[in-house]
């Protein structure tokens, strides 16, 4: 026997009931089933999008993952396609970002120990991937001419581009602007008063690829062009806002580069960007090429921009000094101030530490994290809080907030603690090593398990998988100070040789004045060993 079909009308009323239920209970999770249920079968694809994507605005400004997080943004997709077959490309593109916008909230893969995305690279940006709007915003457009080869009667006109965020390129710049065979300028879009108005907007970005922005790619082309025109090599730090503007025009005859850290993986950005554009992609860990090449297959074509892993360029030699006569017992946590550090995790270690013996206390360096973005945000504010309001007035945790003296501090510090679920290479814990300081490391839950991950960034034995078994290695390590001294020395060894700039630096040189393009750090060792897992 057939089944009565139920008016759109009647389940939007149903839904809407369910959406406002999860709005006002503790707990909402049969009113998010009734709602999926009814969404299911509504015909209308516009509503459909709709009821979806109020009920995962709903769960997400709870602090919540929205059971339906996938489907949602897959409705606004549908409808996005069949606006594009349509031909109406504005309606499109603003379809495409709110799908964008609702995939790639902060709460599910920024204030949280857990990310979808993480989890299932690949099957998360599934439906993003098998849009007909969105291949056709990526949609190769290449350029005209191929990339100039490096002069040879001149020095390299070297262009390094980013957006209010140059922590990770004093190195860079100060070598090259010293560098005999290269000459150097640097550009903040968000300081140009030019440039800067136009480096913002998801949508038109979107909109401009689709052709529907006319006045503003002639705006965007006058404006980068006499900077393409003048540069033989952009480099471009951080693959979100900045790389993307970048890559709106034909790059001419300059060769591009785009340096990813680690939260660009976790944002739309990386989904926006036409790579035909991109010359070469720098990733600073091989599990960040992993699981942004998982999410991205694209940059795995044939077509693909070259894909480079280069250690981070850091200045650790500044840090290896003695330590005082108390460090032994005292174990670090540098930067503390996102949820992705999860300093809970450190707090549980010292508990386990303390319980066996009470001189063992932690110094957390870092501003606070910040309540105010999201309610997921601010519960884990709260219950850090908490467990600090215990732990602090016995005298077992001191915070000493930011500070411009991190060598200084380090020389306090006899352990140096990696408490994170996830890291693209964890400066601070690279830093702590170079100062001597035994390291324990988590085994970041975002990437464990996988051919690359913490186990193949550090040495085998500075890795733990639980609070239990990060006491036990600080116990063993700091049993006596000969022992913690003889560990430090080792661990300062292994980052100095490994990480400085020193050792990197070439590594750069090869990558940007090199004629032979296929540039990556030292990886054979850590390579062959998760080949081999």
């Amino acid at each position: 026997m057939s089944t009565p079909q139920i008016p759109d009308e009647f389940l939007a009323k149903v839904a809407r009931r369910a959406t406002a239920r999860m709005a006002r209970t503790d707990r909402p999770f049969l009113a998010e089933r009734v709602l999926g249920i009814t969404a299911h079968r509504v015909r209308d694809r516009r509503l459909k999008a709709d009821l979806l994507g109020a009920a995962a605005d709903t769960q997400l400004s709870r602090g919540l993952v929205p059971r339906h997080l996938v489907q949602a943004y897959g409705a606004e997709l549908a409808c996005a396609d069949a606006d594009l077959k349509a031909g109406r490309k504005k309606e499109a593109a603003a379809a495409l970002t709110r799908a964008l916008l609702l995939a790639f909230h902060r709460v599910p893969h920024v204030d949280r120990l857990h990310s979808p995305l993480s989890d299932d690279p690949a099957g998360f940006t599934a439906r993003l991937r098998a849009s007909t709007t969105a291949r056709a915003v990526v949609a190769p457009r290449g350029r005209k001419t191929p990339p100039a080869v490096p002069p040879t009667d001149r020095p390299l006109r070297l262009l390094v581009v980013n957006q209010a965020n140059a922590n990770f390129l004093g190195l860079l710049t100060q070598r090259y602007a010293d560098h005999p065979e290269i000459e150097l300028r640097t550009l903040d879009l968000a300081a140009d008063p030019v440039l800067a108005p136009l480096a913002k907007g998801l949508r038109r970005m979107i909109e401009l690829p689709l052709g529907t922005q006319a006045a503003y790619t002639a705006e965007v082309e006058a404006a980068l062009r006499p900077h393409l025109d003048w540069a033989d090599t952009v480099f471009v730090e951080w693959c979100s806002t900045a790389a993307a503007f970048m890559t709106l025009v034909d790059p001419g005859s300059t060769r591009i580069v785009v340096r990813l850290h680690k939260y660009e993986s976790f944002t739309y950005w990386p989904h926006i960007m036409d790579f035909s554009r991109v010359d070469d992609v720098v990733f600073i860990a091989e599990h960040m090429r992993e699981l942004t090449t998982a999410a991205v297959p694209r940059l795995l074509a044939t077509d693909a921009p070259r894909l480079h892993f280069l250690h981070n360029a850091l200045d650790l030699r500044r840090f290896d000094r003695p330590k005082s006569d108390d460090a032994r017992f005292t174990v670090g946590l540098i930067g503390i101030g996102q949820i992705a550090k999860d300093p809970r995790w450190a707090l549980e270690v010292l508990r386990l530490l303390r319980a066996r013996d009470e001189r063992y206390r932690l110094m957390m360096v870092g501003g606070e994290i910040d309540p105010a973005p999201s309610a997921a945000a601010a519960a884990y504010h709260e219950a850090l809080e908490k467990d600090l309001a215990e732990l602090e007035p016995t005298g077992a945790v001191r915070r000493l907030g930011p500070t411009d003296d991190v060598p200084g501090v380090l020389t306090g510090m006899g352990v140096i603690l990696s408490s994170s679920v996830r890291e693209g290479c964890h400066v601070g814990l690279m830093e702590g090593a170079a100062a001597g300081a035994v390291p324990v490391v988590r085994d970041w839950p975002f990437v464990a398990g996988r051919p690359h991950s913490t186990r193949t960034l550090f040495p085998e034995d500075w890795i733990v998988t639980t609070p239990q078994q990060a006491a036990e290695r600080i116990l063993a390590v700091t049993a006596s100070e000969e022992i913690r001294a003889a560990a430090g020395r080792e661990a300062s060894r292994y980052a100095l040789s490994t990480w400085d700039w020193e050792t990197v630096r070439s590594d750069y040189d090869r990558l940007l004045l090199g004629t032979d393009r296929d540039v990556s750090s030292p990886v054979e060792t850590p390579l062959r060993k998760a080949d081999a897992q």
